[in-house]
């Protein structure tokens, strides 16, 4: 009794504090975390799983991440969709507008795969877009191809989220003209040349069907058919601009990178999606491809050099695929890892000048389940209990889908249900397990990271980015004409709401 009265009195000291202290200084920098159908169970799973990997018992353990002082909740769904998918979710964190699922970018008119309404009044502006604007440094890290939908939402627009390259442009469209519309490895390339560090898989899309993968030493079916080389382009592109750069494509080589020469860094290492942490964390120091951690520790040592603010996108894409294959373990060990990569940018950052934020674009239909003592495995079956027995007499895991792939009762009093090739059941069977549409989960800390109180739209996220740091459409509520990013001598931004007007100006410390 008394040690959860001192719990909870230690718990309500810290909020008392928190609330004492918001942070409204500029967000200087702006630092998001995408955890890819991250939900709410999938980060109770990971905290338990957590705690269990040292000793302990589990439940009592929090992510690192959830340590942070404000935490709301997002919902997820789409213009046109109760269950969303991640073009339409990172389009809505990312650009502040709902829209249509499988668009990237673009406003609810556009509808997937039609080119007809795809115009410039119809593209959306990111949050990168933003930064770029102001003249700040900006930069994206997944484990994803860097075409994939999540990443593509920073930087693209198009009515089709699988037309990463030119050879998917035919596929999925419903009318005849799409040629007004690049593929998004282009639109990277061309449209998005400011972009200092791009870090990710998808090599593939960028090379020309006559260069062999430099480490596959073969021509993947993939590569772009139009005679592009978009790595040249991406290179050539930053010597005419005399700017320092590196393009690497393994774990020695980003590790090689010196990061206070380098202004620019494009690492594409896979010619599809990166590895799964699973697969690389018992190789060790022999593995090929960086982790999420590794790459995330780059990009913010080289967005450090611009003293006057970046932003930064990191998502960790590989948890989505874990529960779309059933496989509970990998959803677990990529979050797991995700969690790492947020210890990292907290520890080399100042949240009296970064917020730093946490949050997944959708959830899985993926649940804890049956009535299991306190510090039971979280891989390994249930105890039923009496009101609950199953009524076939076969244990079940505390873990499970509510469909998927997996979904034939088995018999597993001698299966090792933590093993990295289980798969979990599902109740309904398809090809691929799908999205789950409850909300999900924010958390935040540094400057304005308060404003995240609260049940929000998903597209509420982008606005408190764009607010907290002062660019885009938030200029003209948040700083005076007069002030410039980086010159102490200006007068420190404000807020200029009405609430604010009501009760007088309250300045933010730059």
């Amino acid at each position: 009794q008394e040690e959860w009265l001192h719990q909870g009195r230690a718990e309500l000291r810290r909020a008392i504090m928190v609330s004492r202290r918001h942070n409204k200084n500029l967000a200087k920098n702006v630092i998001l975390f995408i955890g890819d159908g991250m939900g709410i169970s999938t980060v109770t799973a990971s905290r338990i799983r957590g705690g269990q990997l040292r000793g302990e018992k589990g439940e009592e353990n929090l992510l690192y991440f959830e340590r942070f002082p404000h935490v709301g909740l997002i919902k997820t769904y789409s213009a046109d969709s109760q269950v969303t998918g991640s073009a339409a979710a990172g389009s809505a964190i990312l650009t502040g507008v709902k829209i249509n699922s499988g668009v990237v970018g673009c406003d609810s008119r556009v509808k997937k795969g039609n080119c007809t309404t795809f115009t410039d009044k119809t593209r959306l502006k990111t949050i990168v877009h933003a930064f770029v604007d102001e003249g700040l440094s900006t930069g994206i890290v997944t484990n994803s191809r860097i075409t994939h939908a999540t990443p593509a939402s920073a930087y693209a627009q198009t009515p089709h989220r699988g037309w990463e390259g030119d050879v998917d442009m035919s596929s999925g469209a419903d009318t005849a003209d799409c040629r007004h519309v690049d593929d998004i490895a282009k639109q990277l390339v061309r449209n998005n040349s400011n972009i200092k560090v791009l870090l990710g898989g998808g090599r593939r899309y960028f090379l020309d069907n006559e260069t062999a993968d430099p480490v596959t030493g073969k021509i993947d079916q993939y590569q772009r058919r139009d005679g592009l080389n978009l790595i040249e382009e991406w290179k050539q592109d930053k010597i005419l601009r005399n700017e320092s750069h590196s393009y690497v494509w393994n774990r020695e080589q980003l590790n090689s990178v010196d990061a206070k020469t380098t202004n620019y860094l494009l690492g594409l290492f896979n010619p599809s999606h990166m590895d799964y942490d699973v697969t690389t964390t018992s190789q060790s120091e022999s593995r090929q491809e960086p982790n999420l951690v590794e790459m995330t520790e780059k990009a913010i040592q080289i967005l450090q050099n611009d003293k006057n603010g970046y932003f930064l996108l990191v998502e960790g894409a590989r948890i989505d695929f874990g529960h779309h294959a059933n496989s509970a373990i990998t959803a677990i060990t990529e979050t797991l890892e995700l969690d790492e990569a947020v210890k990292a940018a907290v520890r080399m950052t100042d949240s009296q000048d970064t917020l730093i934020m946490v949050t997944a674009d959708h959830s899985h239909a993926f649940a804890i389940q049956g009535y299991a003592p306190r510090g039971n495995d979280i891989l390994g079956t249930a105890d039923p209990g009496v009101d609950s027995y199953p009524l076939d007499g076969l244990p079940y895991t505390t873990l499970g889908y509510t469909n998927g792939p997996i979904f034939n009762r088995a018999d597993l009093s001698n299966v090792d249900t933590g093993s990295f090739n289980f798969r979990q059941q599902g109740c309904i069977p398809v090809s691929v397990e799908t999205h789950a549409g409850e909300d999900v989960s924010v958390y935040g800390m540094g400057p304005m990271a308060h404003l995240l109180h609260a049940t929000h739209e998903q597209n509420y996220l982008y606005h408190v980015m764009e607010y907290a740091a002062c660019v885009g459409r938030s200029k003209k509520y948040c700083k005076s004409k007069s002030h410039r990013r980086g010159e102490s001598s200006q007068p420190s931004p404000t807020r200029g709401n009405k609430e604010e007007r009501r009760g007088g100006q309250q300045k933010r410390q730059q």
